[in-house]
C-alpha cells in the first residue's frame, strides 16, 4: 500500500504547488503586477495554463457559468487539498 501512497503524495503535492503559482500569478497579471507582454511571464503563464487545463475543464463543465468569475481553480483546489490531507491518509488505515 506504502508503494501507492509515495508516488500519489508526491502528484497531489507538485498539483498543488503548481496550483498555488497559477493562482497567484492570476492575481499578479490582474492587478498589472505582472505584464503578458513580457516574454518569461508570457511563456511561464501560457505553460501553467496549459498544464492547468485538463484538470479545470471537467470542473467548469459542472459549475455553473458565472462569467466574471471562474471557480474552477478555487474547486480543483479544494479538491486536490481534501484528496492530499483526508482521503489518502484514510485509505492507509
Amino acid at each position: 500500500m506504502m508503494a501507492i501512497y509515495g508516488p500519489l503524495q508526491l502528484i497531489l503535492n507538485v498539483a498543488f504547488f503548481i496550483m498555488i503559482a497559477h493562482i497567484i500569478m492570476s492575481w499578479l497579471i490582474n492587478f498589472q503586477v505582472l505584464n503578458l507582454h513580457q516574454p518569461l511571464v508570457s511563456q511561464l503563464w501560457y505553460g501553467l495554463n496549459r498544464l492547468l487545463e485538463p484538470i479545470y475543464a471537467p470542473i467548469r463543465r459542472i459549475l455553473p457559468d458565472t462569467r466574471p468569475l471562474d471557480l474552477a481553480p478555487l474547486a480543483a483546489f479544494i479538491i486536490i487539498i481534501s484528496l492530499r490531507d483526508y482521503i489518502l491518509p484514510a485509505i492507509l488505515l
